[in-house]
């Protein structure tokens, strides 16, 4: 008797090849991103500015000049890929790199894979966080959601002496750079994650993403008491047992799983400001992972070209950021 075979091992889960896209010539590259830039017209290039549809083809520059507003633009222009410098078929190839990671992918190692800069790769990598953020948006939870929280960041490095170490559970001897990242998981549907100082401050923010008749599933802690005053709350103690009777937060525990393996084994630190943006890539990650990698990779990159360009991670480098 054959055994089942997990969905991710699968050949269903594996319909695009990095080595596919490496074989892409750029006028290849460039005809997928002019489809998946304007689905509704086949490719057809719309004005950004103005929305016409009727545009001059420079195509000695790859570029469109419409003939309403006379704004010259790309297949770019506009995009989270505005203003880039890298070939069309090395956007192609950092995307697939970037979704082909179960725990996410340094930065360093897409400079390797791809032959740019750390510089590049970092930024190239926060713009598709970007992306994957604005394909997940901010719906409201409902039916049974799992809340939980997290501390991430502020490490202490011990002192070499044992008289000298001291006890860093206490909050008097952490850095005050840590944080807690709160997750909530619908059972078998979507999750949310952000960023809070504590778990007790986050809870305001967690019950304006839910819906009314939500019921949720917390632990012990005492900052999720005001659930009880609002929504059908059940609780348990993780000091005692992960599960009681069937209440447990394993689902949101399996998300935590894997932004700390992300923390620890990819990227071994994550900074406090960039918390958020590893948080929500994390849950997106979580959401999509019974999805085929190419329908990953169509996701982001749609996702992507809809968004407009980033004011975060323009002029990074250059100390202009927004």
């Amino acid at each position: 008797m054959a055994l089942p075979q997990h969905f991710l091992l699968s050949a269903e889960a594996r319909n695009l090849s990095l080595a596919v896209v490496f074989r892409l010539s750029d006028d290849e590259a460039y005809e997928i991103l002019r489809r998946m830039r304007w689905p509704e017209t086949e490719g057809k290039a719309v004005c950004p500015k103005c929305g016409c549809l009727e545009s001059y083809d420079i195509k000695t520059r790859r570029r469109f000049k419409c003939m309403a507003c006379h704004n010259q633009f790309s297949v770019t222009s506009g995009t989270l890929f505005a203003s880039r410098k890298l070939p069309l078929s090395t956007l192609l190839a950092a995307i697939v790199l970037f979704v082909h990671g179960a725990k996410g992918v340094a930065a360093l190692h897409l400079s390797r894979d791809l032959n740019v800069q750390y510089k590049t790769a970092f930024v190239l990598a926060h713009k598709l966080r970007e992306a994957m953020a604005a394909e997940s948006g901010s719906p409201k939870l409902s039916g049974t959601v799992e809340v939980d929280g997290a501390y991430f960041g502020g490490y202490v490095k011990p002192a070499n002496e044992k008289k000298d170490r001291k006890d860093r559970r206490v909050a008097a001897n952490r850095t005050g750079k840590k944080q807690v990242v709160i997750v909530m998981r619908e059972r078998r549907g979507r999750s949310l994650a952000f960023v809070a100082r504590s778990e007790a401050a986050g809870a305001p923010e967690v019950l304006a993403r839910i819906e009314h008749d939500t019921m949720l599933i917390a632990d012990e802690s005492t900052a999720w008491e005001r659930f009880h005053r609002r929504h059908e709350t059940l609780r348990v103690n993780h000091s005692q047992r992960y599960m009681d009777r069937g209440v447990t937060t394993n689902q949101a525990e399996s998300y935590f799983s894997r932004l700390r393996r992300a923390e620890v084994g990819i990227h071994h630190h994550v900074a406090g400001p960039y918390l958020g943006a590893y948080a929500v890539e994390m849950s997106w990650r979580e959401d999509n992972r019974r999805i085929p990698n190419g329908g990953q990779f169509v996701l982001v990159t749609e996702a992507a070209l809809a968004s407009r360009r980033s004011r975060n991670w323009c002029g990074y480098w250059q100390r202009s950021a927004a």
